[in-house]
């Protein structure tokens, strides 16, 4: 894989940000909509809790507002509080779900925002599954197609956010969410791994960030890019220490996290992190 040119590291700003998180209470691998989950394969679902404690705890240390959503029973899958949703400037776009095990998951995402005083809501009439598909730079909203989310919704998305949407085509499907073969670090810097996009995508995404960090498939493959950045901090699967390193030549400050136990059902940081965005 060839590199775009590393850009000379700069001084970092942190930026306080609201994140919604869901405990993993009901949390168990029972069916399989991804290739990361196996029903055969055990959960330690004590460990899961104490791994998203750590994540919650450590977003609260570097200074971030978390609220809480109340789990549901029977929905294992909403501790991935980004699928729940999508906030840009205050306005909700709701998800709506592909696999039926977790159509529940819209609604009750919803229904948090409207009894917590968001009243520029939207139900989507097309597949998104939120934040997994949807991704916010500085200049554009970069929408995931190809394994859940509808193309059409990117539209409707456009319409509803005011705000430019690109549509990249994801084609392996290990990095079946955006979220998690692409992330944002700061800005309009991103960082991604080619591979998992389509040559017309990866071709468009060379053209509006040049400068983006490019990920190895070694460190896409332990989710490295299913990441969570402040600005400054960037926290990430440990694993990915390679990409560790990158950020660090950029002058972020990664932070490891072990969430071996949700990898089991195909998430990690970002997956359980949906940020809140105020308005402007």
């Amino acid at each position: 894989m060839t590199s775009a040119p590393t850009p000379s590291a700069r001084p970092r700003e942190q930026r306080p940000r609201r994140y919604l998180m869901c405990r993993p209470s009901h949390f168990e691998v029972v069916y399989a909509i991804n290739p990361w989950m196996d029903p055969g394969k055990p959960v330690d679902a004590g460990l899961a809790v104490l791994q998203w404690e750590r994540l919650r705890d450590l977003y609260r240390e570097l200074g971030h507002t978390v609220e809480l959503i109340e789990p549901v029973p029977g929905l294992p899958d909403m501790v991935y509080a980004a699928n729940g949703a999508t906030v840009v400037d205050g306005r909700v776009l709701g998800a709506r779900f592909r696999n039926a095990e977790r159509l529940a998951e819209g609604p009750a995402y919803l229904d948090w925002f409207r009894e917590n005083g968001f009243t520029t809501l939207h139900d989507p009439e097309y597949v998104n599954e939120g934040e997994g598909d949807f991704l916010v730079t500085a200049g554009h909203v970069l929408a995931g197609h190809g394994f859940r989310s509808d193309e059409r919704g990117h539209r409707e998305a456009e319409a509803f956010f005011g705000r430019p949407v690109i549509s990249l085509e994801l084609v392996d499907p290990r990095y079946y969410h955006l979220d998690t073969a692409l992330a944002v670090l700061d800005g309009d810097e991103i960082m991604y791994h080619p591979e998992a996009f389509a040559p017309g995508s990866r071709a468009l995404l060379e053209t509006l960030f040049p400068d983006a960090l490019l990920v190895s498939a070694q460190d896409a493959a332990v989710f490295g890019l299913n990441a969570v950045s402040d600005g400054l901090n960037v926290v990430l699967p440990e694993a990915a220490e390679g990409l560790a390193g990158q950020l660090r030549e950029r002058g972020f400050h990664p932070i490891g996290m072990d969430l071996s136990e949700l990898l089991k059902g195909g998430g990690s940081v970002k997956c359980c992190t949906l940020e809140i965005r105020p308005r402007p």
